[in-house]
This record gives C-alpha cells, structure tokens and sequence, in this order.
C-alpha cells in the first residue's frame, strides 16, 4: 500500500484577529492559490487514492477539499482526529488500522506529526526524528509499506516539496 503524507496549505497567521482559535484558521488567499496548483500537479502525476484522511482543523481540512475537488475525490474525505497536531505518531497509526484494507491513503495534516511519522515509517519507532524532514507547507511524499500495523520498514519513493508540485502543475 502507499501512503501519501502532506502538510495542510499556507494558513492565516496565527493570532489573526478574525479567527476565534487556532483549529478555526483557515488557509490565506495565497494559501488556497498555491494549494490549487498543488492539486493541479498532483493530478497530472496521475495520483489518485483510496481515501483522503484530514486533520479536523479548518487548515488541513480545506487542503482535503482542494486536492479532493481536484481529483474527483471529494466523496472519499474523511476528518480523523489522529491527524490532530497534538497527536502521537503511535496514536496515528492506531486509528489508521481501520483503513489497512483501503490502499492508498492520503493524510493530510501539520508538522511535527508528518515528518515523526515518515521517519517511523522508514526507519522505525528506535530511530524516529532520525530522518530530521520537514514538510514545507503544501509538501507531499509517497511511502510504500506493506502493512501500518506493524508498520515499516517502508520504502520513500519521493518528496516533494510544493513548489516542485506547482511546477510540475505546469505556469507560474
């Protein structure tokens, strides 16, 4: 199975006056351009999945629509609280079990939890932060593991970073 890890869109600012909590910031106008771009070029890899699992905060959960409006996918979105910031790498890959069947999974959600994860899934629970990645805002990678449970060792088939993706979307 693949599992796709990126990190949520470029975001309002934390402490913006317009938003009540940091769970309710949502993406900027430049955060939802370069998104959709991101999206674009996602669809021109030919990517496509079997699930679309999103952090329930307003920033990542607006990555999911985009890139699920983007491919066709948007009847395959769900919010699991695992992808929450707070959250452990342990405790993601619990709540993921339910999805082992699915295939491909795309998670979207926040740093530190994604670059934890990948590393735990390429190098193991001993050697997590071993990696020291970082997901730049809009950033995708594919890992192919035969199982989450018990995960790895995975295999990295690529990295992106979102300027990569727009790129590869093709204009500016």
């Amino acid at each position: 199975m693949n599992v796709y890890l990126m990190r949520h869109g470029i975001a309002l600012p934390g402490g913006d006056p317009s938003v009540d909590a940091d769970a309710e910031r949502s993406l900027s106008p430049k955060g939802i351009k370069r998104t959709r771009k991101i999206a674009k070029g996602m669809r021109r890899l030919g990517l496509s999945f079997n699930a679309l699992l999103a952090s329930p905060l307003a920033r990542a959960r607006q990555t999911a629509d985009l890139v699920g409006a983007a491919l066709g996918a948007e009847a395959l979105i769900e919010e699991i609280s695992e992808l929450s910031p707070e959250s452990t790498v342990e405790h993601l890959l619990l709540g993921l079990a339910r999805y082992q069947d699915r295939g491909d999974l795309l998670l979207v959600g926040h740093e530190p939890l994604l670059s934890n994860t990948v590393s735990h899934l390429l190098a193991g629970k001993s050697a997590r932060n071993a990696l020291n990645l970082e997901f730049k805002k809009g950033g995708l990678c594919r890992i192919e593991i035969d199982a989450l449970s018990p995960p790895g060792p995975g295999k990295l088939h690529w990295f992106l970073t979102p300027k990569q993706l727009r790129s590869i979307a093709g204009g500016r």
